[in-house]
């Protein structure tokens, strides 16, 4: 029997569920800081490897990312020299992020190291026979792809683990590009989603960075979020911003949430979502990103299938190691249907 809902709820819904109250704020994000950092610290001390190779754009993901990896460090003994950051400006790469990850490294005391990819993705370009004006799939996952291939092969030439940048959030949209970002050696941010993301980086920053770090952590927290694989603006600021195509993080956040930690049906979620968001989107922006979630969420599950390892740090995870299961090729069709 179909459910019935009412037309609205006489309780509130939280409407970022992943992230603290301010009441229990310090504890739940130093015991979430302290799951990725001694993850970590267990992996390397697993394999012997005292070194690491971690991409950083000037970007949230790669921010946190490098957070992790020098508490781990310090947290080992081992130096911060033993940490090669790596920044490898694209075609897309503007000024801001650029400059905000270099100074983020040097701040860090880590080993920095700029590869620029434009030649080299050139050449592919050449290679594959593909029209550099054509800013389609090709032209933004063969820089993805490049960029790992540089980080992958860097950590074999100095005996280094390559850690991973990317989010939940990503893994759910499948926002990631496969064998590209998609892939590392040990993904520290694999079971944070975008919004705890956020929030955990500022609370770092508040509360265990220095003043010239802290300023650069949060110049980067008021940057757009963008993997910038699509040429600059006119003013060179970022012209691809990624809520722009698949939607408010804030939104899919609340809907993995809600789909994961409760099994809610599309319909209540969409309800829910209604009541939860009320002034700040209307029902059609909260049905439309609702239906790219669950599209995006199915059909690029086959990314997660092949993810890498990566700490568990709540009660929703999307790793074939943890809790989630799911086939490759599931259908869509009965939970957008219930939508439509």
């Amino acid at each position: 029997m179909e459910p019935v809902y009412p037309e609205r709820m006489y309780r509130n819904f939280n409407p970022h569920p992943f992230i603290p109250s301010k009441e229990h704020e310090n504890e739940s994000l130093a015991e979430l800081f302290n799951i990725q950092t001694y993850g970590l610290a267990k992996r390397l001390l697993h394999t012997g490897i005292d070194k690491a190779v971690i991409g950083i754009s000037g970007g949230l993901d790669s921010t946190l990312a490098l957070l992790v990896v020098v508490k781990t460090f310090d947290l080992l003994g081992y130096s911060r020299e033993n940490i090669h950051g790596i920044t490898m400006p694209g075609l897309g790469t503007t000024g801001r992020t650029y400059t905000n990850a270099v100074s983020l490294m040097e701040s860090a005391g880590v080993t920095a190291k700029e590869i620029s990819i434009v030649e080299a993705v050139k050449q592919h370009f050449k290679n594959i026979d593909h029209n550099p004006d054509d800013h389609d799939v090709t032209y933004e996952n063969s820089q993805a792809r490049e960029r790992t291939q540089i980080l992958m092969d860097y950590a074999n030439k100095v005996s280094g683990l390559v850690v991973g940048t990317g989010n939940m959030s990503e893994l759910a949209l499948g926002w990631t590009t496969y064998n590209g970002d998609q892939m590392s050696m040990y993904g520290v941010n694999s079971g944070v989603p975008k919004t705890l993301v956020a929030t955990l980086v500022r609370w770092i920053a508040d509360t265990q960075l220095d003043e010239t770090p802290r300023k650069i952590v949060h110049d980067i927290l008021d940057t757009p979020f963008s993997p910038e694989l699509l040429p600059a603006d006119t003013e060179g600021k970022i012209a691809q911003k990624t809520e722009h195509f698949v939607g408010p993080y804030e939104l899919h956040d609340f809907f993995l949430h809600r789909m994961i930690r409760y099994g809610d049906r599309p319909k209540r979620i969409l309800f829910l979502a209604q009541q939860s968001f009320v002034g700040k989107y209307s029902d059609d922006e909260i049905l439309k990103w609702l239906k790219v979630f669950y599209t995006r969420f199915f059909s690029q599950q086959f990314k997660r299938s092949s993810m890498p390892d990566g700490p568990k740090v709540g009660s929703v995870n999307l790793s074939p190691r943890g809790a989630w299961r799911m086939p490759s090729d599931a259908i869509v069709k009965m939970w957008t249907d219930e939508l439509n």
